[in-house]
């Protein structure tokens, strides 16, 4: 979103931004909204703009594709972000990373706390690092606690892929990219990835690339 609009109300620039359609542009790294702690939603946007807004991110995440898109992505600083993962792919690879089928949802003010010790390492991406994909650990389980788009309360235990994504769109309304917490040296273009890295799980990159699997 251009600077110009950055003094509008969060409503008003919502309208703005929807005015194009709901193909919505991605904000690329180097941008200081993606850097920035999201302002929690209360109330904010009426019903109907939020409605739309949702509409939007989900329409502008499914068409990039991704599996998740918050709301600073779009330039919006707020605390709200849309998930959703059909989980397509080779049998082997999804059960190796641990995906499953994550059903749409919006997340409105999460945050989340680890469940347990155990952590998995995976190739990660981001819509606003268009290009390139890094080894990133994470929890293996988390507690979310959000509401949905509708204030109803969301407090359950996610495990694996979909825990992944929980806590990477959530990082982002809090200012933090993957490659804040990624292994640097497994910094890789996406090309790269399909040509030497198409392994399920990193082994191979960690032992070629010169990095230890946390």
């Amino acid at each position: 979103m251009a600077d110009s609009t950055t003094h509008l109300p969060l409503a008003a620039r919502v309208e703005q931004l929807l005015d194009a359609g709901n193909l919505l542009p991605i904000v690329a790294a180097g941008d200081p909204v993606l850097r920035g702690v999201t302002e929690p939603y209360d109330g904010q946007l009426d019903d109907a703009l939020l409605d739309r807004f949702v509409a939007a991110l989900r329409e502008t995440m499914l068409a990039a594709p991704g599996v998740g898109l918050a709301a600073p992505q779009v330039g919006i600083p707020l605390r709200i972000a849309v998930v959703e993962d059909p989980a397509r792919g080779e049998k082997k690879s999804l059960k190796l990373r641990g995906c499953v089928p994550l059903p749409f949802r919006v997340l409105v003010n999460p945050s989340y706390e680890p469940e347990g010790d155990a952590r998995a390492s995976f190739f990660e991406g981001c819509l606003s690092v268009p290009g390139w994909q890094a080894v990133v650990s994470r929890h293996a389980r988390v507690r979310l606690r959000a509401q949905d788009e509708r204030g109803r309360s969301i407090d359950e235990v996610v495990a694996d892929w979909p825990a992944r994504i929980v806590q990477h769109e959530t990082d982002h309304l809090d200012g933090k990219l993957y490659l804040d917490v990624a292994e640097l040296r497994s910094l890789s273009t996406n090309e790269a990835v399909v040509k030497h890295w198409p392994q399920p799980v990193p082994e191979k990159a960690a032992r070629e690339l010169g990095f230890d699997l946390v």
